[in-house]
């Protein structure tokens, strides 16, 4: 055990993450040269066309120092706000981070929010400086910043680049130095935390896990203490860039087990596995729930489809366990499900990965947070869908989710953050130069306000500069209405948004406006009207397409026209009492491009 090492890479979206675990794998050699590609271990084809990573994914190298071989396993992490629930799972699995800072940017939001959770959990953090090879590089403004957050010494700080190469020794012999082997009694009874888990058609799912304690063997009996299913251990081993079987594997060591579970709800990411003749009575602690923060309704656009997307969503949801759903029906969509995401980019990749992964057409609904509503009875409701508020005259008030946002930019942005921040009904509580042209600020938001564009909008008007870090703290009391939208007088169930009060018309308006632009005309006009219960507070009107029944009459009597003319008025009028609109995908994602 004294020659493992386990640690995770910690950083920033884009500070060069994924190019340095390239680096590693290439000077210990476990990537031969000719399979070497850039961004190795991001194996998707979203996170390649994207440049961001999704997933973490563990690895195993051998590195050869002073004549010891040490097993070095290292879980890459992702960097964007939305995924830090796969960040705070490596941490789970590790003993130290390597915290990589660009050298060229500095230390961003996301930086903080990672250390800290690295540091709730005691790992032995290494600051890299990245980036060294750029013009643009500020080093010495960059070291300052570290010792101003972490407190360690400058000699400390590893100067590298990972794109030259320059460093990467001194990283790895870092590793072994500062980092501390993993402790835990192989002789005890088997404990191994499960941090992972992927779904494959021929040998079923495949569970990655870090052992806290004990060993296993091949073709023991396994069990999962949270479900307390027994298994026969078919094959375990470790994760090199393919899986490598293994007769056993002892405490400290991160492997793998395939034992022929078919149901994805058998396996759970941080439940903890040990044998049937030896077991373990406790689970591993420190491992969190995921809360979702934003909720959308996800359905099949053909309802034959809804078994298989059910079959689909529970397959991507062992792969990505922040990712959870329960069963719903709408009115307009038929039946489907309501599923939590962290985030709005979160919600855009799972789409993207039904799409693509399972063949499935799904359409998603206007995204929403979850409300928490106080009824006159004095009972309390957790409301995640706008159609499942109660009627108005049984709500005594509706608490709203609020965060606790940082944002960290250049001071020349300042002012246009603030006032797009104040837009969304934001409070400023704290205000800090971290040097002389970068300055952090906090705010207290509701969520519903930055569950839409708030992201985009802040990169825009920063120039990329902003990063921006978030975390619920409390549920407060809001003004809010549900705002229905009504075609014919029939109401849409899945454009219902809650929405604060003072933005409700200015909302509707501009609702009814797009939705007119995306409906295709019919022989019949169509009313778009937006109402806040009984009170129509905007409408729009889709004209008919007429069709002109006097063609074939010519001279002779008006009345030969006219009885026409009224023949085509009752048909108009029947066809509008059956006739019923499609509304188009479009019009359900146009909503969140309003602006």
């Amino acid at each position: 055990m004294k020659h493992i090492r386990n640690f995770c890479i910690i950083a920033h979206i884009d500070h060069g993450k994924s190019t340095l675990a390239d680096r590693l794998l290439q000077i210990t050699g476990t990537v031969a040269e000719r399979d070497m590609i850039e961004q190795t271990l991001d194996s998707m084809d979203l996170e390649r066309e994207r440049g961001i990573t999704i997933k973490s994914h563990a690895i195993q190298m051998q590195y050869q120092r002073d004549g010891i071989s040490y097993t070095l396993n290292l879980i890459d992490t992702p960097g964007h706000v939305d995924f830090s629930y796969e960040v705070s799972r490596s941490i789970a699995a590790c003993e130290g981070a390597l915290l990589v800072i660009d050298a060229t940017q500095g230390i961003q939001a996301q930086t903080i929010s990672n250390l800290y959770q690295a540091l709730d959990h005691n790992l032995e953090i290494i600051p890299v400086m990245n980036k060294m090879d750029m013009e643009s590089a500020m080093p010495d403004e960059v070291e300052d910043q570290i010792v101003d957050l972490i407190g360690c010494d400058r000699t400390d700080i590893i100067r590298a680049s990972a794109r030259t190469g320059e460093g990467i020794e001194e990283i790895l012999a870092a590793i072994i130095s500062r980092i501390s082997p993993p402790k835990g009694d192989p002789e005890a009874p088997l404990q191994a935390l499960v941090f992972d888990s992927v779904f494959n058609s021929y040998r079923g799912i495949i569970a990655y896990f870090r052992i806290m304690n004990g060993t296993i063997r091949k073709n023991e009996l396994v069990k999962f203490i949270s479900t307390g299913l027994e298994y026969n251990a078919d094959e375990i081993g470790i994760l090199r860039l393919n899986r490598i079987p293994k007769n056993e594997l002892s405490a400290g060591n991160v492997g793998y087990i395939i034992s022929g579970i078919k149901a994805s709800s058998d396996v759970k990411v941080g439940d903890t596995i040990t044998t049937v003749n030896n077991p373990s009575t406790q689970q591993i602690e420190g491992f969190n729930n995921v809360k979702p923060m934003v909720f959308a309704g996800i359905y099949p656009v053909d309802a034959d489809d809804y078994e298989e997307l059910r079959s689909s969503i529970e397959k991507l949801q062992l792969n990505d366990a922040s990712l959870s759903f329960e069963p719903e029906s709408s009115a307009a969509l038929g039946f489907g499900f309501r599923c939590g995401f962290l985030g709005l980019l979160h919600m855009e990749i799972i789409q993207e990965r039904l799409e693509r992964e399972f063949d499935m057409d799904v359409i998603t609904t206007v995204p929403n947070v979850s409300y928490k509503v106080i009824t006159t009875k004095g009972e309390l409701i957790e409301v995640h869908n706008p159609s499942g508020l109660p009627p108005v005259t049984l709500i005594e008030q509706i608490d709203e989710p609020y965060i606790t946002a940082q944002i960290i930019s250049k001071s020349e942005y300042q002012g246009n953050i603030m006032k797009l921040c104040i837009d969304k009904r934001g409070t400023l509580k704290n205000q800090v130069y971290l040097t002389s042209d970068r300055v952090e600020v906090t705010f207290e938001l509701p969520l519903a306000e930055i569950v839409f564009d708030f992201y985009d909008k802040l990169k825009s008007i920063s120039k990329g500069y902003a990063s921006f870090d978030y975390h619920i703290t409390s549920y407060r009391k809001a003004d809010l209405v549900r705002l229905d939208i009504l075609l014919n007088g029939e109401m849409v169930d899945a454009l219902s948004t809650l929405i604060h009060r003072d933005n409700a018309y200015n909302f509707g308006r501009r609702m009814c406006e797009k939705l007119r632009e995306l409906i295709p005309r019919q022989q019949f006009d169509i009313a778009i009207q937006a109402a806040i219960g009984a009170k129509v507070i905007a409408r729009e009107t889709v004209k008919a397409l007429r069709k002109d029944v006097t063609a074939k009459c010519y001279g002779g009597d008006i009345s030969r026209k006219r009885k026409l003319l009224e023949k085509q008025k009752k048909g108009k009028k029947r066809m509008r009492q059956v006739g019923n609109v499609e509304v188009p995908q479009s019009a359900f994602l146009a909503v969140l491009k309003l602006d």
